[in-house]
């Protein structure tokens, strides 16, 4: 039975995540900052036990020096364990991520990086709190983080107290509260959220836009990475893609057709490991996230000219019944067609497959029966092989979705991390 609340979501979904909405707020906060006076303010907030805000930091000279902008530096924690579920998986699995995407970047991270313990911590954000004004932090910061990721003794010379550094985290807390963030190596500009080098791309863009660019032509600091496609595959056998993924999952929706596309130019094998949610394996999600990722991916499907945003909450009937509809049409060698016709059902056209008329639509677009959906629906098997798929995940080091990798290699997670799964196609 279709709710109000049903009714409602897709047109308010595609409201906030609208371009209007979206120039709107540009237009509100860049008249606020031209009536007070006050520059163009980039804030950036930085955790020093978080590998990806020791790439951002690296970042923070260079831009400064590229664009007409001010700075303000925050100092800031780990997220609680409701941003950051699975948090030795992350913390493992980004020490290796962000010496990859250093080399893309041509930035500095160690390959044999160690994870600092409490007190290293606490030395090397005391050592950063003594003067957090942007030329002085982009200079130390990212020295300070070198002695920290290499497992080096840091020196405490010259060090503030840990009471002053305790104080300089509090107050980077409630700043990045009161501006609705959780991570670290995040960016803030006028409104818009931006992590990390990954996404410096789209707050270049809006400088760019605004005037702000010094040298406009010249290539971005840190430009968006695609897809090449431009070679084949290595004589042999067919390279092997395990995609691992959910229905409740906007960066799913906008990394499965990219991916097909990637399996198809180089004949890969795509091998489906659909999971279930995480908050449906009772792992948190707060408003905040939710509310990032949902306008991060519209950002990210536009650069794919991808259709996003008019969306249902697809938590319960809906994943399950497309659990059990996948199975069955993988069974049939119609599992990559049905997962991507739910997946814009889902969020990008907002219609809702816990509704009869619209699971049985998707089946027969995918190529299946009416009896074929169905015997899917009759069918519980999925349930144990979703359970199989998510153990299989965390045996790979990771914990959501969209993950994937070729051959058994390390593992990637994040729809930005398609370059990386093309580079380990041999």
């Amino acid at each position: 039975m279709t709710t109000l609340r049903d009714r409602l979501t897709p047109p308010i979904s595609a409201l906030i995540t609208s371009r209007f909405r979206r120039d709107l707020t540009r237009n509100v906060e860049g008249l606020r900052r031209r009536l007070s006076g006050s520059a163009p303010t980039v804030r950036y907030f930085h955790q020093v036990d978080d590998p990806y805000s020791q790439l951002a930091v690296q970042m923070l000279a260079p831009l400064m020096a590229r664009y007409r902008i001010a700075l303000q530096i925050h100092l800031v924690p780990a997220p609680d364990d409701a941003a950051a579920p699975e948090r030795e998986r992350l913390r493992a699995y980004g020490l290796r991520d962000a010496a990859r995407l250093a080399e893309v970047y041509g930035l500095a991270f160690p390959p044999d990086a160690r994870l600092p313990g409490a007190e290293t911590i606490m030395l090397a954000a005391r050592r950063l709190a003594v003067d957090l004004s942007p030329e002085a932090f982009a200079a130390l910061a990212p020295q300070v983080g070198a002695e920290l990721w290499s497992g080096r003794n840091l020196d405490p010379t010259g060090a503030a107290p840990e009471g002053a550094a305790q104080a300089a985290l509090a107050q980077g807390e409630a700043e990045r509260l009161r501006l609705g963030h959780y991570l670290g190596g995040m960016f803030q500009f006028e409104g818009e959220w931006y992590w990390g080098v990954d996404r410096l791309n789209h707050l270049e863009e809006r400088l760019a836009g605004l005037g702000l660019d010094r040298t406009p032509e010249a290539p971005k600091l840190a430009p968006y990475l695609t897809m090449r496609l431009d070679r084949t595959a290595a004589p042999g056998p067919a390279p092997v893609i395990e995609f691992w993924f959910s229905f409740r999952s906007p960066y799913v929706s906008i990394a499965f057709p990219r991916v097909r596309t990637l399996a198809r130019h180089y004949g890969a094998e795509l091998r489906l490991r659909p999971i279930l949610p995480m908050i449906m394996r009772g792992l948190p999600v707060p408003p905040t996230k939710t509310r990032y990722i949902m306008l991060d991916t519209k950002r990210e499907a536009e650069r794919s000219a991808m259709p996003y945003g008019r969306m249902i909450e697809p938590v319960g009937a809906p994943t399950e019944r497309c659990m059990a509809v996948l199975w069955r049409a993988m069974a049939l060698g119609k599992g990559e067609a049905f997962g991507e016709l739910a997946l814009q059902s889902i969020f990008a056209h907002g219609r809702n497959p816990a509704e009869d008329a619209v699971l049985f639509d998707l089946g027969r677009r995918a190529g299946l029966t009416d009896d074929d959906v169905r015997a899917g629906l009759a069918d519980d098997s999925w349930r144990a092989a979703a359970e199989e798929n998510r153990q299989a995940l965390f045996d790979a080091g990771l914990w959501g979705a969209p993950s994937y990798r070729v051959n058994g290699q390390p593992a990637h997670w994040g729809q930005d991390r398609l370059r990386m799964l093309e580079d380990d196609i041999p």
